[in-house]
């Protein structure tokens, strides 16, 4: 079964704006995501955005008072870098559900796939549908590339 130009293109842009979709959703996920850690002696707690930004930082206790500042200081720092691991964790989780997403696309557009869909049937061949274009791009023609090129002075 072969699919016209015009159906395998219009199946790729659907295909493409379902992806586009679901970015956009989970980028409003990200930006509303936050990460938190507890320093181990339940002193102090830090709460992170998606970009690692510092929300919030409590104070469960005034034990911090007694602290000296270097003690202070290293307490505050692990548990930032905590709270911003467990933050790149999960948004690491929630990228991975575009893994493959590119190479999907590319696949549809050039009828690689094995799975039985519209591309699998004809496919998109883009190096041949853009070589006139291709052709055009200012340096593509390597003849006129060495009419241009000026000799070397070995002097």
């Amino acid at each position: 079964m072969t699919f016209s130009f015009e159906e395998q293109l219009a199946q790729a842009m659907e295909s493409l704006a379902e992806q586009q979709a679901k970015m956009a959703e989970a980028t409003e996920q990200l930006r509303a995501m936050t990460a938190s850690a507890t320093s181990k002696d339940r002193t102090v707690t830090a709460k992170v955005g998606s970009q690692g930004e510092v929300l919030a930082l409590t104070f469960h206790s005034t034990a911090y008072r007694s602290m000296a500042p270097a003690q202070l200081s290293a307490l505050l720092v692990d548990v930032l870098n905590e709270a911003k691991a467990r933050m790149g964790e999960q948004v690491i989780a929630s990228m991975r559900a575009f893994e493959g997403v590119g190479e999907t696309l590319r696949m549809n557009f050039t009828g690689e796939r094995e799975d039985e869909d519209l591309f699998a049937a004809g496919g998109l061949d883009l190096e041949s549908l853009l070589a006139p274009l291709t052709a055009m791009r200012p340096g593509a023609d390597p003849a006129a590339k060495q009419a241009h090129k000026q000799e070397e002075f070995n002097g």
